[in-house]
């Protein structure tokens, strides 16, 4: 018996959706409805201090004017903040993360004054430059006994040597579909991410580690998601062979962009999804707006 694909669209609600999320919650939709599939909403709200109840309501609105229909429940990442807890104790028995102790000021400080410029992340962001990675154990016990706040990273160099263990690679592969649905094998380098957050100091968890250990537990096969976050698929695939969780199909689909090429940003105030249906704009206006023709006629992406 073949199993039904299953596809998600995931917000995170601080903000009002706007045309952006539009284009990337159609195009997972109509990829499911092309596979026979199922469609899935979760609600990405581990950042409890930005996530507000009035916009998950609004999303599930705005979503049902596009048209969309999806599976319940809804899984809500807040309310499983034990579910990643335990991944990530999994990961420090491995000996694969460790305590971050360093504030935001004393890392750009030690970024600013290194002798040469430090590499970036993919993001453009300074790699972390180690400045507790190697923190004797009396140290690290004394400042959890303080209750001194603390973010886990990846021990980049030990991850890669158990990926190694068990790929024979110290590199990543993936699926990638493109926009006509042709399958390439991609591979990349999770050690561009450096010692990445795995575990914040605010909340029990990261993006990239809830993301990855939701799409595992929700059976998601399908990831449909922007371009903006194809670099950041090397960590996820990184995280899913370390946990053993399957390796999903790939599709990075095109950026909605301003008149100046900046993405489009609930931060930014673009127009939302509630202020052009309020202004009369039907949902096949927003298919053309986004670029998406009124009914799939699209080949068949698996």
């Amino acid at each position: 018996m073949t199993t039904r694909p299953v596809l998600r669209f995931a917000p995170s609600p601080n903000g009002e959706l706007h045309l952006g999320h539009a284009l990337s919650a159609l195009v997972g939709f109509d990829m499911a409805e092309r596979l026979g599939g199922r469609f899935l909403v979760r609600i990405e709200d581990i950042d409890t201090t930005r996530c507000r109840e009035e916009y998950v309501s609004q999303i599930f609105d705005d979503l049902a004017w596009l048209g969309i229909t999806w599976e319940e429940p809804v899984l809500r990442q807040s309310e499983h903040f034990t579910t990643y807890g335990k991944a990530a104790d999994w990961l420090l028995k491995l000996g694969l993360l460790y305590p971050c102790f360093a504030t935001r000021s004393e890392i750009s400080e030690a970024t600013e004054t290194a002798p040469t410029p430090p590499a970036l992340d993919p993001d453009g962001t300074p790699l972390y430059p180690g400045l507790h990675k190697h923190l004797p154990k009396e140290e690290i016990a004394a400042r959890l006994s303080r209750d001194e706040p603390f973010a886990l990273r990846f021990h980049m160099d030990r991850a890669l040597d158990a990926l190694e263990g068990i790929t024979g690679k110290r590199r990543i592969s993936f699926r990638e579909l493109d926009e006509q649905g042709r399958a390439e094998t991609i591979e990349m380098d999770p050690a561009d991410w450096g010692d990445a957050v795995i575990v914040r100091k605010d909340v029990p968890a990261s993006y990239h580690l809830a993301v990855t250990v939701d799409d595992g537990r929700q059976g998601v096969t399908h990831v449909t998601r922007g371009r903006d976050l194809y670099a950041a698929t090397s960590l996820h695939r990184l995280l899913q062979v370390i946990l053993g969780l399957p390796e999903p199909i790939y599709h990075h689909h095109r950026l909605l962009t301003d008149a100046d090429g900046h993405k489009l940003s609930k931060s930014a105030g673009d127009t939302s999804l509630r202020q052009l249906r309020e202004k009369g704009m039907s949902k096949l206006q927003i298919r053309q707006r986004v670029g998406l023709p009124p009914q799939n006629v699209e080949g068949n992406l698996s």
